[in-house]
């Protein structure tokens, strides 16, 4: 008997390199809209203007394609070996979010599902659309409702098979096909995810305050990160694990398959003495082809400055001192604050006085300010 065109489709794209994959309508649920609603109203997604500006269309998948009948949604397992947490005890290192350690998945993932796409189409005459986290579409209630897992406390997907390791991606079609059933949540009483955040950006379960989140703060958020939270980065350069890597469903996933996500060398354990050193033509050769490079070399240096902050270790002032003169206002706060974490107090007062009369820029006269005021105080 002919299998399926659902059939062949999964026996496609598991060949193509996807770890699972489920269908669904191409709708969503009034309650994903409400809770999208609720979210931007409450102002969660801080400086991620387009979740407001495009909240008609990441309502209904509908919006972006009136023709679309059905969603395959398909995951990639990118699973650690390991405890990722491991090298946030490491103070003199940066910790590098798991995601990001090997190639930007959206040039991995792309191209498989373009090859899926152009599969379909040809074998059954419809019209096609694919999604790798570069459209306004909602992918992890797509996912759930196909019943790849379900959207845990920390608000990411979590897989039975897979814990809390998967990139999403999607394809739309004007097929009608066979959905699968939608999976239940089985997160229970479980909080460990909620109870690790450094930042409590956990308001409630399956409700995340964006602008307190490590993730949000090094990656998408453009300007200076609130001091309230530069202690609890703690040395994360670039997104945060904890909340993922805590979950008891990890327990079954395996080790990601596709070598293209395995951890580049140099993102392992990174020191951050070399890392702060990096000029625009080290920081483009290093990350090309990691999703580093997209928060460009100032946003990784201020990340980078907090982490030294962090370190504890004096002897860093070498490697952040020069930064006191570096062009971006941006890293030069940060530089500022991080030697004021460093050094004694009459050496950092030192500096201060050699460097405060010549500052311009208001942000940085401001950390240089705010360290005086708050000594003095003490």
């Amino acid at each position: 008997m002919e299998a399926t065109l659902e059939r062949r489709l999964r026996d496609k794209a598991i060949a193509l390199g996807f770890d699972v994959v489920a269908i669904t309508a191409a709708r969503l649920d009034a309650r994903v809209r409400q809770d999208l609603a609720g979210y931007v109203a409450r102002g969660y997604h801080g400086d991620m203007a387009w979740l407001a500006e495009s909240f008609a269309r990441r309502a209904d998948p509908r919006t972006l394609w009136p023709e679309a009948r059905s969603a395959v949604v398909l995951g990639m397992s990118y699973a650690p070996e390991g405890d990722p947490l491991a090298l946030t005890l490491r103070r003199d290192r940066g910790s590098v979010s798991v995601y990001a350690r090997g190639r930007d998945y959206h040039d991995v993932i792309k191209k498989r599902l373009g090859a899926l796409a152009r599969w379909l189409g040809a074998e059954a005459g419809c019209g096609v659309k694919v999604f790798v986290d570069t459209a306004p579409l909602m992918e992890k209630p797509l996912a759930a409702a196909a019943g790849l897992g379900w959207q845990g406390k920390h608000t990411n997907l979590v897989s039975r098979r897979h814990g809390s390791w998967l990139f999403l991606a999607a394809l739309l079609s004007t097929l009608e096909l066979a959905a699968d059933a939608p999976e239940t949540d089985h997160c229970g009483s479980c909080r460990r995810c909620l109870d690790i955040c450094p930042t409590k950006a956990f308001p409630e379960p399956y409700r995340l305050d964006a602008r307190r989140c490590i993730s949000y703060l090094t990656i998408e958020h453009k300007g200076h990160i609130a001091r309230e939270f530069r202690v609890a980065i703690g040395n994360r350069i670039y997104g945060c694990d904890d909340c993922l890597a805590v979950c008891p469903w990890n327990k079954f996933a395996r080790r990601a398959r596709e070598h293209a996500f395995l951890p580049h060398i140099f993102l392992t354990a990174p020191r951050l003495a070399d890392l702060v050193r990096l000029d625009d033509a080290g920081f483009r050769r290093i990350f090309a082809g990691s999703p580093v490079k997209r928060i460009g070399r100032e946003r990784f240096l201020r990340n980078v400055l907090i982490a030294l902050g962090n370190s504890g270790d004096p002897a860093q002032r070498e490697s952040v001192e020069p930064l006191l003169d570096e062009r971006s206002a941006l890293v030069r706060a940060m530089a500022v604050w991080a030697l004021e974490r460093l050094l004694e107090p009459s050496s950092f007062a030192a500096l201060r006085d050699a460097h405060l009369a010549q500052e311009r820029d208001p942000s940085v006269r401001a950390e240089w300010l705010e360290t005086a005021g708050r000594r003095a105080a003490g």
